[in-house]
């Protein structure tokens, strides 16, 4: 199980970084900042899987495509946004997390905008004034 490996990983990257971070504490963030990248690459597979099958349920659904695929990139900025700034955070540098924190919020509030139009022309339609 993918849960396992994750679980498994960290335990080990954990004790090696309480270990190596009386010693260096430079290459303990290294380490930590590896571990998340490993962690992403073991859970990565799933992750494109689900979205295929988001993907296929959306183009059987009728869905237009462009509002889906902004929606996960969306996601995806969201959680990248958040990776990073735990990153940051771990590494001591608080005020440059928050800035990524933001960024991201703007990102995604940008990439929304498509969609928050499409919506209020919809209940325009539905609702004329």
């Amino acid at each position: 199980m993918t849960i396992i490996q994750v679980v498994g990983v960290t335990i080990l990257a954990t004790i090696l970084i309480i270990v190596i971070k009386q010693i260096k504490p430079e290459m303990a963030f290294i380490l930590s900042l590896l571990t998340g990248i490993i962690i992403l690459i073991i859970i990565i597979d799933q992750v494109a899987v689900v979205i295929d099958l988001l993907n296929q349920l959306a183009r059987k659904s009728g869905i237009d495509l462009m509002y889906f695929n902004t929606i996960v990139k969306i996601i995806g900025i969201a959680y990248i946004g958040q990776f990073g700034a735990e990153i940051t955070k771990d590494s001591g540098e608080t005020a440059l997390a928050s800035k990524i924190e933001i960024a991201a919020k703007i990102l995604i509030m940008i990439m929304a905008v498509p969609i928050m139009l499409s919506l209020i022309e919809t209940i325009l339609e539905i609702i004329p004034l």
